[in-house]
Order: C-alpha cells, then sequence, then structure tokens
C-alpha cells in the first residue's frame, strides 16, 4: 500500500488532478472547503461521500507536495 491510499490519479476523471478514491472530488477541492467552512464537521456534511480519513490524506498530500522555496509574503 502506498503512502496515500486514498488519493488517485486518472486521466479519465478531472483531468488527472488528484482526487479522493476515484471520486471527482480533488485535493484541491477538500483543501478549499477546508479553509472556507467553519469546521471538518461542516465539510462532511457538505460532502457525505467524504471521510475523515480522506481529509486527512489530502492534507498530508498537499503538505508533502509544497516545495521547500521561501516566499517573502509582503512581495507576493
Amino acid at each position: 500500500m502506498t503512502r496515500w491510499g486514498r488519493i488517485t490519479v486518472d486521466p479519465a476523471i478531472m483531468n488527472g488532478q488528484p482526487c479522493i478514491r476515484g471520486m471527482r472530488i480533488t485535493v484541491r477541492r477538500v483543501l478549499e472547503a477546508l479553509s472556507t467552512l467553519p469546521d471538518v464537521a461542516t465539510v462532511l456534511e457538505e460532502y457525505p461521500e467524504l471521510e475523515e480519513e480522506d481529509i486527512r490524506e489530502a492534507l498530508d498530500f498537499a503538505a508533502h507536495n509544497l516545495c521547500d522555496e521561501t516566499i517573502d509574503l509582503d512581495a507576493a
């Protein structure tokens, strides 16, 4: 089993974007929901097909796919 067993990439689904368990819910959409909705419980209510472990893996996947480059936020 791979580290991210719930994250799938299939060119036929969402243009190959990383998705949750082959569904049409991208990792990016999960992260956007987490950033805009009040809490994880609300995310799970809005997306009943998701499970808590899907959210944990999406966060872990995103964290490990960021580069270690330093970004000057004042200049951005």
